[in-house]
């Protein structure tokens, strides 16, 4: 089963549980965030360069990692959220093959390094997770955004405190996506959907990252 299979799955029972109001709403407001999302950094703008703190508490480089050699980055907003659960364990999945191809695995999120922490071993990741704190990366790729009132009250009604769970005074997110970045940091592939019930396939990270040209590091 595809990892979009499996999202689709988990969006039918929800939306039977919830109803017709409620679907409603999460739809129009994700289809609210379509200009935003136009204007993200897209395939040829560069990866921004920023350091971020991993699940364990330690800084880490971004600029420093593109220097080494390329990346698969893939934001998720919480381990509250079963989608972006369904999603990590689909990459953890793909961790093999993307090592394989010479590549680094990634994960971010505006959660604290704890949550982020507790998202890992809960879904037995193997691969690094970064914090980012007050959403600086997000903020610098163009896809951070603040919750509307009404999404804001049913996420409270839900119990999702945002601003606690990510150590933040703000009801923002990051929408779901997932680069592929080039060694040097050109990003090569760029998925931003304002739909959270879509991700990118990690079959198709993996298509551009086989089609990186590689003849530079063998010089």
């Amino acid at each position: 089963m595809t990892l979009q299979a499996e999202l689709d799955t988990f969006k039918a029972a929800w939306t039977e549980r919830v109803g017709p109001v409620v679907a409603q709403m999460m739809a129009e407001d994700n289809a609210g965030l379509l200009p935003q999302a136009a204007k993200a950094r897209k395939a040829g703008d560069q990866f921004p360069s920023v350091t971020l703190t991993d699940q364990l508490g330690r800084p880490v480089d971004l600029a420093a990692l593109t220097a080494q050699g390329p990346l698969v980055v893939t934001f998720y907003r919480g381990g509250w959220c079963p989608y972006c659960n369904l999603e990590l364990r689909a990459y953890q999945s793909a961790l093999p093959e993307i090592e394989r191809l010479g590549a680094r695995l990634i994960a971010v999120t505006p959660e604290t390094p704890d949550n982020a922490l507790s998202t890992a071993e809960k879904n037995d990741l193997a691969f690094t997770v970064l914090s980012d704190g007050r959403g600086r990366l997000a903020d610098a790729l163009g896809i951070r955004f603040e919750l509307s009132d009404a999404v804001k009250a049913y996420f409270v009604k839900a119990g999702h405190d945002l601003p606690a769970r990510n150590g933040d005074d703000r009801w923002s997110l990051p929408m779901p996506a997932t680069y592929v970045v080039e060694k040097g940091g050109r990003i090569a592939l760029a998925s931003v959907d304002p739909d959270y019930r879509r991700r990118l396939e990690p079959a198709a990270a993996l298509a551009a990252l086989a089609g990186l040209d590689t003849r530079s590091d063998a010089a």
